[in-house]
């Protein structure tokens, strides 16, 4: 079978390493999923997402024709996920209607802010 960037394929999990989880995705190509390609969370264990003989449905995001080798993705078929979380993002300015949010809003609370922490470390000190 041939195998294009971009295309969503399903395989059995063959073995797991701390760094990553091993497919077969037929007779003569194998791929991997390196342990950042599963989520876009932290993940302490592999294990706590797959077990080796599950399948699994992920995406091509590389390919090595001669060794007939996939990288692998989970993660890149949750896209549009990350993409509604962005247009999400208007929500903190209407939530905050009276405050321009950007550099300049920073700016003028810079001096403030750095006379609070220095406040903070002498009264720490004094302790």
């Amino acid at each position: 079978m041939s195998y294009q960037i971009g295309q969503i394929v399903e395989g059995k999990i063959t073995g797991i390493q701390p760094y990553g989880a091993f497919v077969s995705l037929d007779k003569h190509t194998s791929g991997l999923i390196h342990i950042s390609e599963i989520s876009d969370g932290f993940i302490r264990d592999i294990n706590s997402f797959v077990k080796v003989g599950d399948t699994v449905k992920a995406k091509i995001i590389d390919f090595d024709n001669t060794t007939n080798q996939a990288r692998l993705s989970i993660k890149a078929l949750n896209h549009s996920r990350v993409r509604n979380r962005r247009k999400q993002t208007p929500l903190i300015k209407a939530s905050l209607p009276s405050m321009k949010i950007g550099f300049q809003s920073i700016a003028s609370h810079m001096d403030q802010w750095i006379a609070d922490a220095k406040g903070e470390i002498l009264h720490d000190n004094e302790i």
